[in-house]
C-alpha cells in the first residue's frame, strides 16, 4: 500500500508586479502543488501592504498571524527577485519581524556574552525561489553566492531549519522564452516534490 504526505507550505510572495517572472513562478509552484494535493497559503506582501520596517516594536497582530500561519505549515516557501544581492526590503523586513527571536530562535548563553542560537522551528523545510538579472558566472565567483549563504545559513539555520532548497534562476530578463519554459519545469517539480 502506498502513501503519499500532504504537506502545507506557506509562500511569502516579495514582487510588486503581478506579471513578473517571479508572479510566474509563484502561480506555477501553488497549482502544481494543489494539484498534486498539498495546501498553500499564500502572502503577498506588497497587495497587503505589509510595513517592513521594525523599530523594536513587540510583535503586532499581523505578525502574529504569519507566525501561526507558519507554526501551522510544514515548509516556508519565498519567492522573489535578488536586487543587490538581496531580496526586496519588503521580504528582508519580514524576515526581520516575523522570523524573530524569541519566537523563531533563542539564545544558549555559554559565558559572558557569548553563547548561540537555539532554532524552534526544527522539522520544518524552507524553499527559496529567487531570480537574477546576472548571469550565473558573476554571483559564483565575484559575489561568492552571498544571497544563498545568508539566507541558509543567517535566517533558516539559526532558526532550527536545515532542510533548505535554494532554487535560483539567473539573467531572468536576458534568457530565451525556452529558457524560462525550464525554469518554471523546474518549480513544478520542486512543487510536486514538497
Amino acid at each position: 500500500m502506498y502513501f503519499k504526505f500532504m504537506s502545507k507550505a506557506f509562500l511569502v510572495y516579495g514582487h510588486y508586479n503581478d506579471k513578473s517572472f517571479n508572479a510566474a513562478i509563484k502561480n506555477t509552484f501553488i497549482e502544481t502543488a494543489t494539484k498534486n494535493g498539498h495546501t498553500v497559503d499564500c502572502v503577498d506582501l506588497y497587495k497587503e501592504n505589509f510595513n517592513p520596517v521594525f523599530a523594536g516594536e513587540k510583535p503586532d497582530e499581523t505578525v502574529l498571524d504569519y507566525r501561526k500561519r507558519i507554526e501551522d505549515s510544514d515548509t516556508i516557501v519565498l519567492v522573489a527577485p535578488i536586487w543587490n544581492f538581496r531580496m526586496p526590503a519588503i521580504l528582508e523586513g519580514w524576515i526581520d519581524k516575523v522570523l524573530a527571536p524569541p519566537w523563531a530562535f533563542t539564545f544558549k548563553k555559554l559565558f559572558g556574552n557569548y553563547g548561540y542560537p537555539v532554532g524552534n522551528l526544527k522539522g520544518k523545510k524552507a524553499i527559496v525561489f529567487c531570480t537574477y538579472g546576472s548571469p550565473q558566472f558573476a554571483i559564483r565567483t565575484f559575489f561568492l553566492n552571498m544571497p544563498t549563504k545568508r539566507l541558509r545559513r543567517g535566517v533558516f539555520n539559526i532558526c532550527g531549519i536545515t532542510d533548505v532548497v535554494y532554487k535560483r534562476y539567473f539573467a531572468v530578463p536576458f534568457v530565451s522564452e525556452k529558457k524560462r519554459k525550464k525554469y518554471l519545469e523546474d518549480v513544478r517539480n520542486t512543487a510536486q516534490n514538497l
